[in-house]
């Protein structure tokens, strides 16, 4: 490896000479460049530091870098020689959004020994633009705001849009230097003199032509593309070929002894765009009738446009199949004869797969006990499935089915502070206690930072006139010390 500071190219054979295939950032300060004949520059530069390029080694490794990268997003894509697509849509907000997730991006690669640019865009040929030539060497990341894709490159050179060497000598020569020159200038002349791709390249990067990236499939994952002879455009269609694609894949998950956990449906259309279906399960599952189901329940979101030329079915997340031992004896018998075995507990994964993929999985849950006696940490909510623990709730002591969060202050009148309330004020109304019982005295948790839950409660259950049935809790002495008044709060209703 080359010391600190010292100039470093790697070469590779063009024909019957050697020229430079890639320069470091002290070589490009110095004005070398790929394609320049390597004799040139070692005459130029004593000391320079060169190494035998193996481009088939590089794109192997752009292609694990790729695969890496599917952290981010699920549709990843190596861009040769040194580069990687990440299509973020929808995705930024798991990261907490755009800048961190560049930051984390590059802060990653710099700790595994890469030097990484990393720009988002509206485009991939804007985000390409803005990473290598939008900030000079100091700046890693850069953002380009929604509708700021012109300001963005007016400024930036010929260069970043991607146009064979040739043609920039050649547009440099007619005084183009500068996208914003590119696009001042009339369209026609160009075509005629350049072709189409130029003027193809700068709309790409302005948005006004789509441009697809083609995902990497890592090679692990198990995945099934169906092409079309003509394109599909009904429900009806699209059904068929995704009960094709299910069946496909179910015999691969059987064979590995696996079970899919999410899968991605991708509907590539003639445009070029790409649309995406994604669904998930409670637990491995490999049913094909069960996973098309959940695909067809979400059809209506798929818009064809011109038509689907083709479909993949993705699986990105599986896990190891577990058979479960149903009971070897059916003791029960239906009236038409059909033995039934009270000993097989239901099987809700398939319900539990329709619900969260239409309400989506953050509305499906259960409630499991916390070891807590603060009454507002003593749940926790967990996945329907997840299998029950030995921990359960205090039968003595009644609690309310429904708490309030957070606890609602009130306005209490209570004889003495030990004493439960004989009327408290909540909403602007007036309830006079007709029954109590307590204080259940509650003691805060210390090794807590927030004070709210360091200070020590009684709980009363009142009843009012009417019948209504109330928890309420007196905080620390019950005194604000801030106001002076009783610091009582109602923190649920039986």
């Amino acid at each position: 490896m080359p010391s600190v500071g010292t100039p470093f190219v790697t070469s590779a054979h063009n024909g019957h000479r050697r020229v430079i295939a890639a320069v470091d950032a002290s070589a490009r300060a110095l004005g070398l460049r790929p394609g320049l004949p390597l004799a040139q520059a070692q005459a130029r530069i004593p000391g320079l530091a060169v190494a035998e390029a193996e481009p088939d080694a590089d794109a192997a490794a752009l292609g694990r870098l790729a695969a890496w990268c599917l952290r981010y997003a699920p549709l990843t894509a190596p861009d040769p020689p040194d580069g990687v697509w990440i299509d973020a849509t929808g995705a930024t907000h798991l990261a907490g959004g755009e800048a961190a997730l560049l930051a984390d991006l590059v802060g990653r690669l710099q700790c595994a020994g890469f030097a990484a640019h990393a720009a988002i865009a509206d485009t991939p040929g804007a985000a390409h633009a803005v990473a290598r030539h939008g900030g000079g060497e100091k700046i890693t990341t850069a953002i380009v705001p929604p509708d700021g894709t012109t300001a963005a490159l007016a400024p930036l050179p010929i260069r970043a849009l991607r146009l064979p060497d040739d043609t920039v000598a050649t547009l440099h020569r007619l005084g183009l230097r500068r996208i914003e020159q590119l696009m001042a200038a009339p369209r026609a002349p160009l075509v005629r003199r350049f072709g189409a791709s130029l003027l193809r390249r700068l709309d790409q990067a302005m948005g006004r032509v789509f441009e697809p990236i083609v995902p990497l499939d890592p090679p692990a994952l198990i995945s099934r593309r169906l092409a079309f002879v003509e394109p599909l455009f009904t429900a009806e269609a699209f059904a068929a070929a995704i009960a094709r694609l299910t069946r496909s894949v179910c015999r691969r998950l059987e064979r590995a002894g696996l079970g899919a956990r999410r899968m991605d449906l991708l509907f590539e259309r003639v445009d070029g765009s790409v649309q995406a279906i994604c669904v998930g399960t409670m637990r491995p599952a490999r049913d094909p009738a069960h996973l098309a189901r959940l695909f067809d329940e979400r059809l209506e979101t798929v818009d064809p446009g011109p038509g689907i030329e083709a479909m993949r079915l993705t699986l990105p997340l599986v896990e190891p199949f577990a058979h479960t031992q149903t009971a070897m004896t059916q003791t029960a018998t239906t009236q038409t004869g059909t033995l039934l075995d009270d000993a097989a507990p239901p099987d809700l994964s398939v319900l539990l797969d329709r619900l969260a993929n239409r309400l989506g999985a953050a509305f499906v849950y259960r409630i499991a006990p916390v070891e807590s006696d603060v009454p507002e940490r003593a749940v926790r909510r967990v996945p329907p499935l997840t299998p029950p623990t030995h921990r359960s709730w205090p039968v003595d002591l009644p609690r309310p089915a429904r708490l309030l969060s957070p606890p609602q202050p009130v306005r209490a009148l209570a004889p003495l502070p030990d004493h439960p309330p004989v009327a408290f004020t909540w909403r602007r109304k007036r309830f006079r206690v007709r029954r109590a019982d307590g204080p259940e005295r509650i003691h805060g948790e210390w090794w807590r930072r927030d004070a709210e839950m360091q200070a020590v409660r009684d709980y009363f259950q009142v009843e009012d006139e009417d019948g209504h049935r109330f928890w309420l809790f007196r905080r620390g002495d019950g005194v604000d010390a801030a106001t002076g008044d009783l610091s009582w709060f109602l923190h649920g209703i039986f």
